[in-house]
């Protein structure tokens, strides 16, 4: 009889440990921010396996950042600084912490063999930490993967508690090993959305340093994504004798490498034709469309072409067609707004024999007009109407900030939770 309950106490105690090392699992996956991971991370580790955690990692020039320290109740967390830079740890150092970002452990360590007698830098802050949380017993775990170790997790428990044992050992190196593997996946994440930002970056155009009117253009990437996107815009003044410039904002349909070389293409080709044909933007927006068609088969996209032009007054003439694309916001100086929703035919892709609308408006002096992709106005459980009628308000209280200025917080209030990239292109007409 006390052989089974010894049977089923130690099935129990595995069946526990096994949803432990899920419950890890499931909360280092469960978002793209890392710091956040760790601390998700830290929250199913305590109370079971201790009072409190700790988890360094090594940067690329092997600085190593204390980024989470923390206890069931974080109220009970000393007050003062626990995260951060630590000083670097001496080549030589036997601190236990420094042995394991070496390559060492996982180490159990107990009573004053956590505190010992050294006199590096390193080891006085881990020193300070074990006593500031009365650490009795310690297991440290190192973060390695792929031969490398990228970091080390502590988990400590005080005198009230049965002191961390070998057969707590083994949990927390595979606890650790997921640890890294997510570590390492973040790395990886990171490198590839750097990556793919800077190639988008450099598909887009710089702005002219000067024009008749001011100027100015935003990108932001996709926040949950790795890839690159197909938004554009675009600015360039158009040959004489016109005086006129090209405006243009678009999309291609898809977040791949393949949708933005076909953005870099079809943009390429929509200046070709803006400068090459002195035609109506629905006629060059038709020539496009066709090419489109021919070319890219497989990709439809979202796209506004205008030509701005002076009227000899100090108003803008704005001719333009719209494919498919969010309707150009016009806000004047008095904080009138009026969305431009003229003009709007078929996505490019679509269907060829449809003939593109044209459409005209002027721009009073000192107004602001707005072109934008859908990533600024289209948010899951939101409707694109209510989106758009904020728009309106917040660009309307901004109307006689400078442009720049007006971007930003455009920006700063509709970007937040977006996951889609966004592009921005805005004119200020002279006053």
């Amino acid at each position: 009889m006390v052989e089974m309950e010894d049977v089923d106490s130690a099935l129990e105690h595995a069946l526990e440990r096994l949803a432990l090392l899920a419950d890890a699992s499931r909360a280092l996956a469960s978002t793209l921010d890392l710091e956040e991971a760790l601390r998700r991370l830290c929250d199913v580790v305590l109370p079971q396996l201790g009072d409190w955690c700790a988890i360094d990692l090594l940067s690329d020039h092997e600085a190593v950042q204390r980024i989470v320290v923390a206890r069931h109740d974080q109220r009970e967390l000393p007050t003062g600084r626990l995260e951060g830079t630590l000083p670097p740890a001496p080549e030589k150092s036997t601190d236990p912490v420094a042995r394991v970002l070496r390559g060492a452990g996982p180490l159990l360590v107990e009573g004053e063999a956590l505190r010992g007698d050294r006199e590096d830098d390193f080891h006085s802050v881990q020193r300070e930490i074990f006593d500031r949380l009365s650490a009795y017993s310690a297991i440290i775990a190192p973060l390695r993967t792929r031969r490398r170790v990228v970091g080390a997790l502590t988990v400590g428990r005080g005198a009230s508690r049965t002191a961390l044992a070998e057969g707590d050992v083994a949990l927390l190196a595979e606890l650790a090993h997921r640890t890294a593997l997510a570590v390492d996946n973040s790395n990886l994440f990171a490198s590839v959305q750097h990556v793919a930002e800077r190639l988008q970056r450099s598909l887009l155009p710089p702005m002219p340093l000067s024009s008749p009117y001011q100027v100015t253009a935003r990108y932001v990437p996709a926040p949950t994504a790795a890839e690159v996107g197909g938004d554009w815009y675009d600015y360039f003044p158009l040959p004489p004798p016109d005086h006129a410039s090209a405006l243009i904002i678009g999309d291609v349909i898809g977040h791949d490498v393949q949708a933005a070389v076909t953005m870099s293409q079809l943009r390429n080709m929509l200046r070709a034709l803006a400068c090459d044909r002195r035609e109506p933007p629905s006629d060059i927006m038709h020539r496009l469309d066709l090419i489109t068609d021919v070319l890219y088969p497989a990709y439809m996209a979202s796209c506004i072409y205008a030509r701005l032009e002076p009227t000899g007054t100090l108003n803008w003439r704005l001719h333009f067609s719209n494919a498919g694309h969010p309707p150009p916001l016009l806000v004047e100086h008095d904080r009138d707004t009026h969305y431009l929703d003229g003009a709007h035919g078929l996505l490019l892709g679509v269907d060829i024999t449809q003939e593109r609308p044209d459409c005209e408006a002027l721009l009073p002096p000192a107004a602001t007009l707005l072109l934008y992709t859908d990533g600024l106005i289209e948010r899951p459980g939101e409707s694109v109407g209510h989106r758009l009628r904020r728009l309106r308000e917040e660009a309307a209280a901004l109307a006689r900030e400078p442009l720049d200025t007006f971007c930003d917080e455009v920006l700063a209030d509709f970007g937040t939770g977006s996951t889609d990239d966004i592009a921005l292109l805005a004119i200020r007409i002279p006053s």
